[in-house]
Parts: structure tokens; sequence; C-alpha cells
């Protein structure tokens, strides 16, 4: 199980090891940072969710 890079709450895993939840990058980085769901309904958009990791 992943967690989640904004709450640290664990994000469940659906069929094939697919995360409940989306996965964000940088501009210019190959970094990736899973996000959860309930903090994807908190920020509405791309630019407040990476402001806040």
């Amino acid at each position: 199980m992943t967690k989640c890079t904004i709450c640290g709450n664990k994000i469940k895993e659906l069929f094939l090891g697919k995360l409940k939840g989306t996965i964000l990058k940088k501009f210019g980085s190959s970094k990736q940072y899973p996000v959860c769901f309930e903090c994807q309904k908190k920020f509405k958009n791309k630019e407040e969710l990476i402001g806040k990791i």
C-alpha cells in the first residue's frame, strides 16, 4: 500500500495494483506523487495540489 504525500493516509489499491486516487508529477520532474481521493476533494485544481506537496 502506498501513502498520500499530502495527508499521509494509506491509499487503497484496486484490481492489479491500481490506486484509488491519482498520481501527480511536477512540471519538469520525473518524480511521481500519489494523492488520495479525499485530498482531491479538498483541493480542486492541480496547482493547489502541487502547492501542498
